[in-house]
């Protein structure tokens, strides 16, 4: 799975952007475009993509989707888009305690929860990811808020990387060959138990009163590289991430 959204509505944490890339002409990260049309063309034949304007571009390989390993879900309800990797081993009582039906899959019940949540949940956002129990990565995308929510489960068996593209766009993806190619040295691994919002920047949900710190990271050619995220065991936050009505999602650190 592939998701680059514009800097002027997303934008990527600047911790990101690698200094060499303003220095280096052989490490420059490629345009959008350019990121999307490699994607398609270095995966199996019938990949599929979508541009919602500048706004954003998704593009999903079907033939994954019942991979060995982690199954790939693609679902898109009502200007709301989610790609999904991995499995919910407590799926069906997720369906039952949100009033779905029993046909419905990962991706349909991210986007499910991600608008009820959205629209009326009274719960904190770690407390909603920590109910997931099983191996997941996922990224919505809500065109009509404009807004993406990206989450990493916390048990380290699963790949996600994010980085900046050439624009300054922010590129997430579970392909490693991708994000290396298109965003060059400015990216770095999506860090485990931990989501981010567009408009509220990444938080831990499993350890959501600690604060995220960036760690520099150099490779093993000596040249610095988009930061590693990790959480500050030392800090401390006074507000919980709560996601309610769209309104709520700009207060995503409100809690009493």
């Amino acid at each position: 799975m592939l998701a680059i959204f514009d800097s002027q509505s997303v934008p990527s944490p600047p911790e990101l952007q690698s200094p060499a890339s303003f220095r280096l002409p052989t490490v420059k990260p490629k345009l959008p475009r350019e990121i999307i049309n490699h994607f398609v063309t270095s995966g199996a034949c019938g990949a599929l993509s979508m541009s919602f304007g500048n706004a954003a571009s998704i593009a999903f390989d079907p033939s994954r989707s019942h991979s060995a390993h982690h199954q790939m879900l693609f679902c898109g309800l009502d200007e709301m888009y989610c790609m999904f990797k991995g499995s919910l081993n407590n799926l069906s009582r997720l369906n039952k305690q949100y009033g779905l039906s029993k046909a419905t899959n990962e991706a349909m019940f991210v986007i499910e929860a991600y608008r009820t949540l959205r629209d009326r949940g009274p719960y904190p956002a770690d407390q909603v990811l920590k109910e997931l129990e099983g191996n997941f990565a996922f990224v919505v995308f809500d065109r009509k808020a404009g807004t993406v929510f990206a989450a990493l489960d916390a048990r380290e068996g699963m790949n996600l990387y994010w980085g900046t593209a050439g624009d300054g766009s922010l590129v997430i993806s579970d392909n490693l060959e991708v994000i290396k190619v298109g965003c060059a040295k400015s990216f770095a691994p999506f860090p485990p138990g931990c989501m981010f919002h567009s408009e509220r920047g990444l938080m831990s949900f499993e350890h959501p009163t600690k604060k995220m710190k960036a760690m520099p990271r150099i490779d093993s050619e000596g040249v610095m590289c988009g930061a590693n995220f990790k959480v500050d065991v030392q800090s401390r936050v006074h507000t919980m991430p709560r996601v309610g009505s769209e309104a709520n999602w700009a207060t995503w650190g409100s809690h009493p």
